[in-house]
């Protein structure tokens, strides 16, 4: 019988030690999940190349204005460029701080509350930004430049109040921000800084007429010092049947 006992216990992989029999995390958020790994480390890549004409002109827009706005459908490349210009005027030593912000909206379904620390529970809206900011930097020097600050990527619910000197703003998914924050977060523009905002009128996931987007571009549209450049479906730069697909939908 001991014999027995002891060939079955040989034959049980190994099980982890967990002090006080602590359960085991089944939640994809669990401790230790980092938005940043798994991708892979590469050089700065100094130079984009502007797919089409109004890329380019969105890429100049951001050159030249200390505000842009950045309106089109999905795919254009609206956040990745925004995001490229802002990484390059850092690395040009023209800015000492990006900033990064998004609505922490679901797209159509709720997923109830979401376990861990406000960090953790805003990591699924922010992965979109994390990709961009790693594909531009490389995994590792991203996770130096966020922990010395030189990144911050926050919520649109904890800007108000701030004054953003010396950096680079960009505010993605604004389509789900009402009136009233975009207003906000406009204002949060300091000395010697950028602010991007880009968005997709027809994709917010707000309750009809609650979106601020469309009606903040029209008015800022008459202002020189501020560029609105719109997107529209023949910019789309992901598979094909993307911009198809938006054509008849």
């Amino acid at each position: 019988m001991a014999r027995r006992s002891a060939k079955s216990a040989a034959a049980r992989p190994p099980q982890e030690h967990r002090p006080g029999n602590a359960p085991v995390p089944l939640h994809p958020m669990g401790v230790g999940w980092d938005p940043i790994d798994g991708h892979r480390d590469q050089s700065y890549k100094r130079t984009i190349r502007p797919q089409n004409d109004n890329q380019r002109r969105l890429l100049e827009a951001m050159e030249d204005h200390p505000l842009t706005l950045a309106i089109g459908p999905a795919g254009t490349g609206k956040t990745y460029l925004a995001i490229a210009t802002a990484v390059g005027q850092l690395e040009e030593g023209r800015i000492d701080r990006i900033v990064l912000s998004r609505p922490a909206v679901e797209a159509g379904e709720n997923l109830g509350y979401l376990p861990g620390t406000m960090e953790e529970k805003l990591l699924p809206y922010l992965r979109p930004l994390y990709d961009a900011l790693s594909d531009r930097t490389g995994g590792k020097r991203l996770k130096a430049l966020i922990a010395d600050g030189t990144i911050e990527i926050a919520p649109i619910a904890y800007m108000r109040g701030r004054t953003l000197n010396n950096c680079f703003v960009v505010i993605d998914e604004a389509q789900n921000c009402t009136y009233g924050q975009i207003k906000m977060l406009l204002t949060r523009l300091g000395w010697h800084s950028r602010m991007v905002i880009t968005g997709d009128p027809d994709q917010t996931d707000l309750l009809p007429g609650v979106s601020g987007l469309s009606d903040i571009a029209h008015r800022l549209e008459a202002l020189e010092d501020i560029a609105v450049v719109r997107l529209t479906d023949r910019d789309v730069v992901r598979h094909p049947l993307v911009s198809c697909m938006l054509s008849v939908l």
